[in-house]
């Protein structure tokens, strides 16, 4: 599939795709014509880039973990190091700091909301 066809299809920009290529994340044939032409397994590949970026991950760690992901076949492509297992733990672990951060900031958010509801509805009485 053309660029344009995978930028759709992942809801990422062809930029971003592109960026992806020049980092080794993502690979892609070449038409006569010099056009990149990805294979279907690229839609699940740019998907869990995506992932791996939102969870705040860099490329550079992106780019030594995907070959260790299943792809369409169910088989990693190569084996994880000891070094990139823990590597990935702490990441992990990191992630889940992230997620409690997260869980704090949104009690303290209803609990504000609570107290302007509260006091929005005392304040429309009065």
């Amino acid at each position: 599939m053309r660029i344009g066809e995978l930028a759709r299809r992942s809801g990422v920009s062809e930029r971003s795709l592109r960026y992806y290529e020049a980092q080794g994340l993502l690979r892609a044939e070449r038409t006569p014509g010099g056009h990149r032409d990805y294979a279907e397994w690229a839609v699940d590949r740019v998907v869990r880039i995506q992932t791996l970026f939102a969870a705040g991950l860099n490329s550079r760690k992106i780019a030594v973990l995907l070959p260790c992901m299943r792809d369409t076949d169910g088989r990693p492509n190569e084996i994880a190091s000891p070094e990139l297992v823990d590597q990935l733990m702490s990441e992990r672990a990191r992630v889940d700091r992230m997620i409690l951060d997260l869980v704090r900031s949104r009690d303290v958010l209803d609990e504000v909301i609570g107290l302007a509801s509260e006091h929005a509805a005392t304040g429309a009485r009065a």
